[in-house]
């Protein structure tokens, strides 16, 4: 199986990559981490124009306003977010984006959420997520900025207006400043919203993937900052990528990061639950332990607030948590060679 993009996927990527270095450039995420405490992190007019240019539509069919592709489309696309630390419930708008369809509503909550639903793919309205299944954290990001909310309760999926969780959630303070968290109390439950009925599994194996994806990209990124560091830093007048365990760091890191990409394409072509969980897990490790290197080749000024490096790991500790953890990830995975072993036997 060839897993090389094609033509039509690097101009996808490459198109993605310049649109986000334009319009979120490094200053630009200082703005949103240094400002954390006094302005929203979210920014609506580069929300819409993901929209408009077909982030949260990608797999949308275009007999319904979408771009018709695949989910290693929407991979290449959530890499590169995860590349430039863009901050938003990304992953809960594009998969909202799919939901709601059709749906005939009345009451007045149910006709915002389905409103909500249909504004995802356009970028007009921001979706964050819920999971309520068992061993879940019950954070949902961004909740002061959403419009609505993915709730995925037992095996189905529904959108609620994002003040329905104004009483049951709670914020909390979040290790990375660019992603507020809110905590639902443990006695919530979700009531009748706009969704689809039996989705959640796969919303949670496609989030949990998508997630990965973003993983990906952070610890690329952190390749290339530890090697930009390396060759311009100099040390008894050489450049201290010349010395051989600075080398050897930054040899992990892409052995890492292009083990976790390998893993991560191939689960975008299979969608098989245990490649996703091998995906997750790879790209979550690539993600921390890179960033970890990464600050430990940037030395004692990789410590500072003025660095980047410390907020791809602060990022990449959130993600890890979201989704599918690694202990999710591992069950799953050994679930799946029992299952092996038995059926060879």
């Amino acid at each position: 199986m060839d897993f090389q993009l094609d033509d039509d996927q690097r101009a996808l990527r490459d198109g993605m990559r310049d649109l986000l270095e334009r319009r979120f450039p490094r200053t630009r995420l200082r703005t949103v981490v240094d400002g954390h405490e006094s302005a929203p992190p979210l920014d609506r007019a580069l929300w819409r124009e993901l929209g408009t240019a077909g982030f949260f539509a990608l797999r949308l069919p275009e007999a319904a306003g979408g771009v018709g592709l695949g989910l290693p489309e929407a991979v290449l696309a959530m890499e590169e977010a995860g590349r430039t630390l863009l901050p938003g419930p990304l992953v809960a708008t594009q998969l909202a984006a799919g939901l709601g369809a059709g749906n005939a509503v009345e009451d007045s909550a149910e006709v915002a959420a389905a409103n909500a639903v249909e504004g995802a793919a356009e970028g007009a309205a921001v979706v964050t997520a819920l999971d309520l299944g068992p061993g879940a954290d019950r954070l949902v990001e961004h909740l002061a900025s959403a419009d609505a909310v993915l709730v995925l309760s037992g095996e189905d999926a529904e959108v609620l207006p994002a003040a329905a969780l104004a009483d049951p959630a709670r914020p909390i303070r979040s290790v990375d400043p660019a992603t507020p968290l809110h905590r639902v109390h443990p006695a919530f439950e979700a009531v009748a919203g706009t969704g689809a009925v039996g989705t959640a599994a796969r919303l949670r194996r496609e989030a949990a993937l998508l997630t990965a994806a973003q993983q990906l990209g952070s610890a690329s990124r952190t390749v290339r900052m530890a090697v930009d560091h390396a060759t311009a830093r100099t040390q008894f007048g050489r450049p201290i990528g010349a010395f051989q365990a600075v080398q050897h760091l930054c040899a992990r890191m892409l052995v890492r990061a292009e083990s976790a990409r390998s893993v991560v394409y191939a689960a975008a072509v299979t969608e098989e639950a245990r490649d996703i969980a091998a995906a997750k897990l790879l790209a979550d490790e690539a993600a921390v332990h890179n960033a970890r290197d990464c600050l430990q080749v940037h030395g004692g000024m990789g410590f500072t607030w003025e660095a980047d490096v410390h907020l791809h790991l602060k990022r990449a500790w959130v993600r890890a948590g979201q989704w599918q953890t690694a202990a999710a990830a591992e069950e799953e995975l050994a679930a799946g060679l029992l299952l092996t072993g038995e059926t060879g036997l």
